[in-house]
């Protein structure tokens, strides 16, 4: 039954062209980011993911017209149509950043089972990273589900011929990932890295395998600093103007707590599609 589906989704992608299929994978992407941010507001709250949309200030219910990922956020220009209080930016940013990632799995991915895999573990990191942005923390149920997808795939790749000592291996480094983020834990008293971190590694660099679990610690690294500086920069030059960054929960300063899941999944992610090597980066400079 599942070959039967596979072989015709093989077929169903040969013969329509690429500027279709991306088409096609952009909006499916930004449909699921918008389910996306109903998980992501309602996760851990009691509140049914089947229930009626409404505006958090005034609490009215959305309209169909409302509810057209990305198009209603731009036609409403961010506000209730009701109240017009500003609806959060994150709603438009995750069902772009959801489609653009579907995207980047639909042109660099040409195995369909591989794919599938990626449209969920991209998924469930996109609610991870908005989810620890908010509240400083990462669900250890979104860990755990991650860690399926991953282990999934690997198993998918055994099937197909993966060596057994390559599985071994990838699981050795990302223990061995795990640890050196446990040991900052500890050395910090949980100041520098928390310990949801510590358990995202595991499947992030089961992900990237064991050749590239080193690329997505130290990348990880750049790729935090670099953003932390140009928010800083930013609210900096901004300063007089009271500058309203609405994507983020509060403003940021030199001693803010800054959450580090979305530097880790930035850097899975530029492995992933973009196959980022720190090493070959280090011995070009």
């Amino acid at each position: 039954m599942l070959g039967d589906i596979l072989m015709q989704m093989e077929y169903f992608f040969s013969v329509l062209p690429t500027s279709f299929i991306v088409t096609l994978a952009f909006v499916f992407g930004v449909i699921i980011g918008s389910f996306l941010n109903v998980y992501i507001y309602r996760f851990h709250t009691g509140k049914s993911l089947l229930g009626n949309s409404h505006c958090l200030s005034c609490g009215t219910s959305l309209r169909v017209i409302d509810l057209v990922p990305l198009l209603s956020y731009l036609g409403l220009r961010g506000r209730c149509h009701s109240c017009r209080s500003y609806i959060p930016s994150r709603y438009f940013w995750v069902e772009l950043l959801t489609g653009c990632l579907f995207v980047a799995a639909v042109l660099t991915i040409s195995d369909r089972v591989v794919f599938l895999f990626t449209l969920g573990i991209v998924s469930v990191l996109v609610v991870i990273a908005v989810y620890d942005i908010y509240h400083m923390i990462i669900p250890d149920e979104l860990t755990l589900a991650l860690l399926a997808l991953m282990l999934g795939s690997q198993f998918y790749s055994l099937i197909l011929g993966m060596p057994l000592t390559v599985f071994a291996w990838n699981i050795v480094a990302a223990l061995l990932g795990s640890l050196f983020f446990l040991l900052l834990w500890r050395f910090s008293a949980g100041r520098w890295i928390g310990f949801g971190d510590v358990k995202l590694v595991i499947p992030l660099a089961l992900g990237v395998g064991y050749t590239s679990v080193f690329s997505l610690v130290v990348l990880a690294f750049w790729i935090g600093a670099v953003i932390g500086l140009i928010i800083l920069a930013a609210q900096k030059l901004k300063s007089r103007g009271q500058p309203h960054l609405r994507f983020l929960p509060s403003r940021l300063t030199m001693k803010s707590a800054v959450p580090f899941a979305p530097f880790l999944i930035l850097s899975y992610l530029a492995i992933i599609f973009l196959g980022i090597d720190v090493i070959s980066l280090l011995s070009y400079a």
